[in-house]
């Protein structure tokens, strides 16, 4: 394998951007709260509808790039970081690519169509985001928020479990949080460069939907606990700490832009998540009731 042809490669990969996946471990939570983590078939369900999720946001990504490929090429960060916009990747080898996954998704909905139709309405979704959505204030947040409730749906509809509808409503609120914090510092860090919509939003007013959407998620979560799943009471301080910090993150050490870097950056941060998936292991135990 020559250089270049290794470089493209890996450039592929790097075009599905497999750092974001982290975002698909939303579609595992209803195995979690379900406390079906221990049937092993309910897992492979569970873990096959996180994968579909994968190869779905990978393909949003590519027509992501795609889409705002000279406009990425005229971005100090994004013209190298960016493979397409970086030259590294061809325009052809990505709808190339493109064409595989989706492939790959058609093909579930002969394994999984239930999963296979919700991570249809994701795609949907996300294509009317890029060329339309994320130009319109406020609802562009939204839409990204949207992509995680799908993602739990997937998780239940893969289980073939109801969802409680406060699982619901925390994690659009989580979700419009950390999309609400990732505006903020696109606007601090690069102004209104970055995106077009940035420019009809402010500082403040972000910080106002980020704080709001924090209270609501901490409220809605405990409300979910108290009400379904008592047994979680444990893992409340454990999500009031984890606001907390992934804000001092953002505020103190500049991250946030993107909440995957900013989980994996911050060793307490991770920390907190393992012991929160540890703490509701522990909680949801068939051995305790």
């Amino acid at each position: 394998m020559t250089r270049s042809s290794l470089e493209q490669m890996l450039g592929l990969i790097k075009l599905m951007r497999p750092k974001q996946w982290v975002k698909n471990g939303f579609v595992l939570a209803p195995l979690m709260f379900s406390g079906a983590f221990l049937d092993a078939g309910a897992v492979r369900h569970a873990l096959l509808a996180m994968l579909l999720f994968c190869v779905a946001s990978s393909a949003t990504y590519i027509i992501n790039d795609m889409h705002d490929i000279e406009r990425d090429r005229r971005h100090p960060k994004k013209s190298k970081t960016r493979p397409l916009a970086a030259g590294i990747v061809s325009l052809p080898a990505a709808r190339t690519l493109l064409v595989a996954l989706y492939a790959l998704l058609i093909g579930s909905g002969f394994v999984t169509p239930q999963v296979t139709l919700v991570i249809a309405a994701y795609l949907v979704l996300n294509l009317a985001y890029t060329f339309v959505l994320k130009h319109q204030p406020v609802v562009d947040i939204f839409t990204i928020a949207i992509g995680f409730v799908l993602r739990v749906y997937a998780g239940a509809m893969a289980l073939g479990v109801p969802v409680s509808s406060w699982m619901f409503i925390t994690t659009l609120c989580l979700a419009l949080y950390l999309a609400a914090v990732k505006r903020r510092q696109e606007l601090s860090q690069s102004g209104t460069e970055g995106r077009k919509v940035l420019e009809k939003y402010s500082v403040s007013l972000v910080d106002r939907y980020a704080e709001m959407s924090a209270t609501g998620a901490l409220l809605f979560y405990s409300m979910f606990v108290m009400s379904a799943k008592p047994e979680l009471v444990i893992t409340i301080p454990l999500v009031l700490f984890g606001l907390f910090r992934y804000w001092f993150v953002v505020e103190a050490l500049d991250g946030g832009e993107s909440p995957t870097d900013a989980l994996l950056a911050d060793w307490q941060l991770l920390l907190t998540v393992v012991l929160w998936v540890a703490a509701c292991g522990w909680a949801l135990w068939p051995a305790q009731g």
